[in-house]
């Protein structure tokens, strides 16, 4: 007696056994190691004085510790400048994310899953709105801050990056919010949920995986952004890559600055991520299975 195999079947069991052999586990960590090298040169250059970078690689502080030590960063801490753009970072990141994740989750949940006039039409201008550049808003925008007071100010940075950060959450979560099957919504409702309850209660804890996802992607693009800030903060409210970027600027390559400061900007998008690691993945693979 033969038995047939399914081709479609068959294939992801022939990946799944190729990628756990040892020559490609072996592959993945030389890669890995290579992706890891510049991070861990520039960490390294950070502990390193300026004659020591400029005398030499960082790779020989692997073979002379002694030139390793935190003073670059005890000069950095003690900058007024750069501590106050580093606060100015999490100002502007943290409600800029926090703002998406909750609007884009509330608009979402309506765009998937109530009835009301105009509902395909608005999600299309919502669509149309994912391919416009952030550059054509610059300057209206700036001239708009401008007549309201916001130009230069944390909030006004906060409220661009929230608008334009808008589309795609919502284009990302009302496509996931649509999966959740309808039998579920119904026999909430059946049971007297509000819709407020039912979003809450159950659409929120079923999307956690889509809302780490979307936060993730907003909080790194917001705390790498440099354009936007450049723009519209002043020096009292510019974040971190403004602040750095003026060193560069004013001192040239004065990498016992830069490096150190680069690194500290670095940790906290890295913490952030492997915080909400689990969820990620999650978020990434939904729907990938069925």
């Amino acid at each position: 007696m033969t038995t047939s195999t399914d081709p479609r079947r068959a294939w992801p069991a022939r990946l799944t056994r190729g990628l756990s052999s040892g020559v490609v586990q072996a592959v993945l960590v030389v890669v890995g190691l290579i992706w890891i090298t510049p991070l861990a040169g520039l960490f390294l250059s950070s502990l390193r004085s300026e004659r020591d970078n400029a005398g030499s690689g960082w790779w020989t502080a692997l073979a002379e510790p002694g030139q390793l030590s935190f003073d670059n960063y005890s000069t950095l801490l003690a900058d007024t400048g750069i501590t106050q753009a580093f606060w100015n970072t999490v100002l502007i990141s943290v409600p800029a994310t926090t703002l998406v994740v909750v609007l884009s989750a509330l608009a979402a949940y309506a765009f998937a899953w109530l009835e009301f006039p105009g509902r395909d039409a608005l999600f299309l201008v919502v669509v149309a709105l994912l391919v416009v550049p952030v550059q054509v808003g610059l300057l209206p925008v700036a001239k708009l801050f401008g007549q309201l007071g916001l130009f230069g100010t944390i909030p006004g940075v906060v409220l661009f990056h929230v608008a334009y950060g808008l589309p795609f959450a919502i284009f990302l979560l009302r496509n996931y919010f649509a999966e959740i099957p309808r039998e579920m919504l119904e026999a909430a409702r059946m049971d007297g949920g509000s819709e407020w309850r039912i979003f809450v209660q159950l659409v929120l804890p079923v999307g956690r995986p889509a809302l780490a996802s979307l936060a993730i992607f907003q909080f790194l693009w917001v705390w790498n952004d440099m354009l936007v800030a450049l723009l519209f903060a002043d020096s009292a409210s510019q974040p971190l890559t403004v602040a750095l970027q003026s060193q560069i600027r004013q001192f040239g390559s004065n990498i016992d600055v830069l490096a150190p400061g680069a690194f500290l900007s670095l940790v906290v998008p890295v913490a952030v991520f492997f915080a909400f690691q689990r969820h990620f993945v999650q978020g990434v693979m939904a729907g990938s299975v069925k």
